[in-house]
């Protein structure tokens, strides 16, 4: 029996066995995820690295969630989450604190690959500083930064010192490999959100009963988990589709807002619900939504619910003028982006008008546009993909570490 070559700290491969079964100790990852959803999709990868290599060895900046998979927190992301120019300079002693006690934890950790999680301004800098001083160690990147929306220059950084992207949003593919780096596209965890999702309610009117309200079709608002959101688009959208006097309306809270905050808007509205901690409930059993832009967007596309996309903020024309300037997008819905066409309707700042609005979901109730949009939603499921993005993400990063791929 043949064996093969020492795989760094993984251990020896025998030709003839399964490899899974020949791992002598597990490998050490360090992991930097700034921000809370970062945390979430960290904490998925590790429990799906730890299937594939049990006797894993955790060191990172992150979260509780991360915590709870196990390893040694070197900093919690609430100290680490600052946005924007003045917070920045605020808390600039904090931030090289920060970035000084994650390369010391680092060198002394001495992991067998770095992963980083979104969270650029600090990650790249990260990924510099550990091709300098630990020349072999592999540098993985989850979850791409946005650099077709803006920032596109940072793509210098990640070709010099970034080994493999694995990516959540299938055009990104494309658009790396026209500029001359491959990535890997892994699937989206909205996927696997969704997927794993178990209704409470078996129907509409079960779901309504629990709301103490008659059985009739629902439209949903998901304004934004962010107060400015909220105070941006909520008060127009609740004035356009108050005339929809044949729809329940259902409001999506955030759990971040207090309710004091959504009664504050509801007074004029006494018949609009609000629930909290049960937006894919809500959109289960909705006919049509309007959704702020976000991670909301792909969420109610997978639940198959046609939607009007909303983003207002203070600034109108101004912001506009600044976006056709800095971003470099055509669309600011995922699912638009995704399928590279406007599948769905986005209406942007000024363009966030009560008539604009009434009448965007007006159309989504006509049975030919309605289904039309369902036909694309049912394309764009397809081109998502259905394993589990952490798994697959996992299993990639294992079998790169090991030699099993290039």
């Amino acid at each position: 029996m043949a064996f093969g070559k020492w795989n760094g700290g993984c251990g020896i491969v025998v030709d003839d066995f399964n490899f899974h079964t020949l791992i002598l100790k597990g490998m050490r990852y360090f992991i930097i995820a700034g921000e809370a959803s970062g945390d979430l999709h960290a904490s998925n990868l590790m429990a799906s690295l730890k299937r594939e290599d049990p006797a894993a060895e955790f060191c990172f900046l992150g979260g509780d969630l991360m915590l709870e998979q196990g390893g040694t927190m070197v900093r919690h992301y609430r100290d680490m989450a600052f946005m924007g120019f003045i917070p920045v300079l605020l808390h600039a002693r904090t931030i090289l604190k920060n970035m000084k006690d994650c390369k010391q934890a680092l060198l002394d950790f001495n992991p067998d690959v770095l992963i980083l999680v979104d969270y650029p301004s600090f990650n790249l800098k990260i990924a510099k500083f550990a091709k300098k001083n630990l020349k072999d160690l592999p540098v993985f990147y989850y979850i791409s930064p946005k650099l077709w929306a803006w920032k596109e220059y940072r793509l210098k950084s990640i070709k010099k010192y970034v080994d493999k992207v694995y990516s959540i949003l299938p055009f990104e593919v494309e658009w790396y490999k026209d500029r001359g780096y491959e990535i890997e596209y892994v699937g989206n965890p909205c996927v696997d959100a969704v997927s794993s999702f178990v209704p409470k309610y078996e129907d509409r009117g079960a779901f309504l009963k629990h709301l103490n309200v008659s059985d009739r079709p629902v439209l949903a608002i998901l304004a934004g988990s962010r107060m400015q959101e909220i105070e941006s688009n909520l008060p127009v959208v609740l004035k356009a589709v108050s005339t929809f006097q044949d729809h329940q309306i259902v409001l999506a809270g955030a759990p971040s807002i207090e309710m004091s905050v959504y009664d504050s808007y509801l007074k004029d509205f006494p018949s609009v619900k609000v629930v909290t901690g049960e937006t894919y409930e809500l959109l289960k059993h909705s006919d049509v939504a309007v959704v702020t832009s976000g991670t909301a967007t792909l969420e109610t596309a997978l639940l198959r619910v046609p939607q009007v996309v909303v983003y207002k903020m203070s600034g109108g024309k101004l912001l506009h003028k600044l976006k056709d300037l800095f971003l470099n997008v055509k669309f600011i819905s995922l699912v638009n982006l995704i399928t590279n066409r406007e599948l769905v309707v986005e209406l942007i700042i000024e363009e966030v008008t009560e008539v604009r609005v009434r009448r965007e979901v007006a159309r989504l109730l006509e049975d030919d546009y309605r289904q039309q949009v369902l036909e694309g939603y049912d394309r764009l499921i397809e081109t998502l993909g259905k394993e589990p993005v952490s798994d697959k993400a996992a299993r990639l990063m294992f079998a790169r570490l090991n030699g099993q791929i290039a």
